[in-house]
């Protein structure tokens, strides 16, 4: 019998779906989690600044800026962390609020609206 509260190594996400992933990914995080509700927000959002070093460490890498190492990372680990950093986020965002998918939404489109509107030049 499947352990309920480990996401499904076979699901495959599609954009339908990111949300109920990270529901998924949520219930499993907190199944093992010890902390308080305000503890696990702040880790779940300091996890955010692990993760962007990550992606950091992977951009030198992939350039080959650090002489100790050299070339020891792809493009493909840059796109890894940087997907490392979203799903660290909406996971954050979810802990923070259970309308996360909605609040997620709202700021895209004001996003959006203010950088994709022609503006008058008058």
């Amino acid at each position: 019998m499947p352990d309920s509260t480990q996401p499904s190594a076979q699901h495959d996400p599609t954009y339908d779906s990111v949300w109920e992933t990270v529901a998924g990914l949520c219930a499993w995080l907190d199944s093992h989690n010890r902390r308080t509700g305000d503890e696990t927000l702040l880790l779940r959002v300091l996890k955010l600044s692990e993760e962007v070093g990550e992606v950091a460490e992977a951009v030198i890498g992939a350039m080959g800026q650090n002489p100790r190492k050299g070339e020891s990372h792809s493009w493909q680990d840059v796109e890894s962390e940087l997907c490392d950093v979203v799903v660290t986020a909406l996971i954050a965002l979810r802990t923070l609020t259970p309308n996360a998918p909605e609040v997620l939404a709202a700021h895209l489109r004001r996003v959006a609206e203010r950088s994709l509107t022609p503006r008058s030049s008058g």
